[in-house]
């Protein structure tokens, strides 16, 4: 045990401190200004992991955890922390990567984007565990720095219809002749239906099949069933399956998806997100606009919806085809083609005024290091990873031109490390 002043709050919602040896030491549930009882967890060459036994002197931004599984499943880490101190945490990490990677300062700070703090979380991977030891079986995330599946019986993040089917899933799995060859459900949850996938290792018996239905109706959720890859999961029951879809207003636009597409979690924010990059983006009639890893159109929609000229670029099949479709039910006019984006060839579509940029954690490294020096004169970039985004800012400002016009956080994930951020990029 060791008293520790803790001097910040890391990205992934621990606190940082130094040992009376001067190494640095992560501690879990500890927040920057705090003075705690320490108890290491592991000894590494350049860092100690610990765990926060006793708050000696508590931060302002300190407050009670709202779940009560808090601490022992790993679903949320920062949760001991009010709104202001995990969001100020995230900005403070996204301009120390700017600066300590990519070599950048951005001209202005975007406003901090907050949003519904509980019940925000529209999609789940939950894992699933029969446990004899345990009576049954236990469906959640899993514990933290664990692959056990943590005993809950709710989850807060959840909004409250998908988190109360926790507990019934639990009674279902553990009545399946395939309870030990069910490792996973996925939670996908559109404005108007909510989809449960189950992936299954062994065939459904005749009996599974009748409880999978009898669950599906008492809760009026649609099931899906994936027995081997992504590609294998198709729609169960009932067959006359409620579509999934989330709504962006401001827009008149309505997206459909799949229980297995990529979408972002929190509705509500997204909403934010998207109108944030159409005011920075400014698309107008006459403008050729780029969408790259536009995935089922998110932004290419509101794009084309403004009268620009887009095309959205993507690698997936399956999403460009259903890109395709929102297009079509949506009634606007936007193109969209399938392309390798960390090898691209963007420029055999000719001149683009704009782009907009939303990569996965790996960031867009192929793209910003093939732009001609010509075009665009404008970027919007948006990012799941601060470190993929400063590596990128680093090559767009130092070595392309561009200005980094400001940037800024967005609380896409309460109460988790996640840090969703913005920035616009400018010749």
């Amino acid at each position: 045990m060791e008293v520790l002043s803790v001097l910040a709050l890391d990205a992934e919602g621990r606190g940082v401190a130094r040992n009376a040896q001067g190494k640095v030491v992560f501690v879990e549930g500890a927040l920057g200004g705090e003075t705690v009882d320490a108890q290491q967890l592991r000894d590494k060459r350049k860092f100690d992991l610990a765990r926060a036994t006793r708050i000696l002197e508590p931060a302002s931004g300190r407050r009670d955890p709202h779940c009560p599984h808090f601490g022992r499943c790993g679903g949320c880490a920062t949760q001991h922390a009010d709104a202001r101190t995990q969001m100020a945490a995230k900005q403070r990490g996204l301009e120390d990567c700017l600066s300590r990677i990519g070599k950048v300062k951005p001209e202005s700070l975007l406003p901090i984007v907050y949003g519904a703090e509980w019940g925000y979380r529209r999609r789940a991977r939950f894992s699933a565990r029969y446990v004899e030891s345990k009576g049954g079986a236990l469906v959640g995330f899993r514990e933290r720095r664990s692959t056990f599946v943590a005993d809950t019986q709710s989850c807060a993040v959840l909004p409250p219809g998908i988190s109360a089917l926790i507990v019934p899933l639990r009674g279902l799995v553990a009545s399946l002749s395939v309870r030990e060859r069910l490792p996973q459900i996925e939670v996908a949850a559109g404005e108007g239906s909510t989809v449960l996938l189950l992936r299954h290792l062994e065939p459904l018996s005749t009996e599974d099949e009748a409880l999978v239905r009898a669950f599906a109706d008492r809760h009026r959720v649609n099931i899906w069933l994936q027995p081997e890859g992504q590609d294998s999961a198709r729609p169960f029951w009932p067959q006359a399956h409620e579509p999934l879809y989330y709504e962006l207003p401001e827009f008149g636009l309505r997206v459909s998806f799949q229980p297995s597409d990529f979408t972002q979690v929190n509705f509500g924010v997204n909403r934010v997100l998207v109108s944030r990059a159409l005011r920075m983006l400014d698309p107008r009639p006459g403008e050729r606009i780029a969408d790259l890893f536009c995935g089922l159109g998110n932004f290419t929609l509101p794009i084309a919806a403004r009268g620009a000229e887009v095309i959205g670029f993507e690698a997936s099949v399956p999403l460009i085809e259903r890109a395709r479709q929102n297009a079509l039910a949506n009634n606007v006019v936007a193109q969209f083609e399938v392309a390798d984006l960390f090898k691209p060839d963007i420029g055999r579509f000719g001149r683009f005024d704009k782009f907009l940029i939303d990569p996965p954690r790996e960031g867009a490294a192929g793209v910003v290091h093939a732009l001609p020096d010509q075009w665009p004169r404008r970027i919007v970039y948006v990012s799941c990873d601060p470190a993929t985004l400063a590596r990128d800012a680093d090559t767009l400002v130092n070595a392309k031109g561009f200005r980094l016009v400001s940037a800024g956080v967005m609380n896409m994930f309460p109460h988790t490390a996640h840090v969703e951020s913005m920035a616009l990029f400018e010749r």
